[in-house]
C-alpha cells in the first residue's frame, strides 16, 4: 500500500506493487522525446532497485554515472527529495513551457540577475522572482527549458536561447544560476560524470562576497564619516526689543 495524502482528495491508501511499480513514472511529451532522442538508447530508460528492491526507471543515465530527469508535470516537494537522494549524481531539466506563467515570470525578473566574474554565471537576491517556488531549494542542479519543442534560432530571446540552471545552494544569501547551451549540456553529459562543478563554483563566488564585505568593512574604519554639528538656530541680528507707551 501507499498513502495519497494530497491536496485535492481525500488522504487515503492505494495499492501498489513493490516491485513492477515506479512511483515517480510520468506519462511522456513530445518535450520529453525531443531530450531523451539526444542520447544512446541505451541510456535511456536505465532500470535500478533501491534496498527495497523497488524499481526506479529514470529518463536517462550516462556512462559516467549521471542521472537525468525531465521534468513536465507537477512534482511534489517529497518526491524530489526522493529522486535526489535515490539518485545521488542527478540533474533537473524542467519544461518552463508548462505554465503560462513561468515564462513572463523569467523575462520580468531577468534583469535582476547580476552576472559574476565567472563567464556565463549569474547571482541574484531574489530567485522567487525568476523561477518556480517549488524548485528553489534543490539538492541537484535545476535546468529551466522555456523553449519548450520549438528549436531555438537567431532571433530568439536569450530567455528561450539558453538553458538557466539553478544550482543548489547560496553564495552569501545569493542563489546562482549558470547560461547554458543546450548542445553544451548534452557535450557534457557525453564525457563528464557532472555537467557543472556546482560546489565549486557556489563556493567561489561565496568567498568573493565574503573578501568584497571584508574589504568594504575595512574601508570603513580607514575612513570614518566624520559627525559635523550644525546649531539648529542661528541668528546673528538681535530682535529689536518692543517698549509699550
Amino acid at each position: 500500500m501507499t498513502s495519497k495524502c494530497g491536496d485535492q482528495r481525500i488522504h487515503h491508501w492505494a495499492n501498489r506493487g513493490v516491485r513492477t511499480c515506479d512511483p515517480w513514472w510520468e506519462p511522456e511529451t513530445p518535450w520529453h522525446r525531443n531530450w531523451k532522442g539526444q542520447f544512446p538508447p541505451v541510456w535511456q530508460e536505465v532500470i535500478q532497485h533501491d534496498a527495497r528492491g523497488e524499481r526506479h526507471i529514470a529518463d536517462v543515465r550516462t556512462d559516467h554515472g549521471l542521472a537525468l530527469e525531465f521534468q513536465h508535470s507537477h512534482l511534489r516537494s517529497e518526491e524530489r527529495a526522493a529522486r535526489e537522494s535515490f539518485y545521488g549524481n542527478m540533474i533537473w531539466i524542467v519544461d518552463g513551457t508548462r505554465l503560462k506563467r513561468d515564462l513572463p515570470r523569467f523575462s520580468e525578473g531577468h534583469p535582476s540577475l547580476r552576472r559574476s566574474p565567472l563567464q556565463g554565471i549569474y547571482t541574484t537576491p531574489f530567485p522567487a522572482e525568476c523561477f518556480p517556488r517549488d524548485w528553489l531549494e534543490c539538492r541537484a542542479p535545476v535546468f529551466f527549458d522555456f523553449a519548450g519543442t520549438e528549436p531555438p534560432g537567431r532571433n530568439t530571446p536569450v530567455e528561450r536561447r539558453y538553458l538557466w540552471g539553478l544550482l543548489p545552494g547560496r553564495a552569501d544569501g545569493h542563489a546562482v544560476v549558470v547560461a547554458l547551451q543546450r548542445q553544451n549540456l548534452v557535450h557534457a553529459a557525453y564525457h563528464r560524470p557532472q555537467i557543472l562543478a556546482s560546489r565549486k563554483i557556489v563556493y567561489a563566488l561565496a568567498e568573493r562576497f565574503r573578501v568584497a564585505r571584508v574589504q568594504a568593512m575595512q574601508e570603513a574604519r580607514r575612513y570614518p564619516v566624520k559627525a559635523v554639528w550644525k546649531p539648529r538656530y542661528k541668528s546673528w541680528r538681535r530682535r529689536p526689543r518692543m517698549v509699550r507707551f
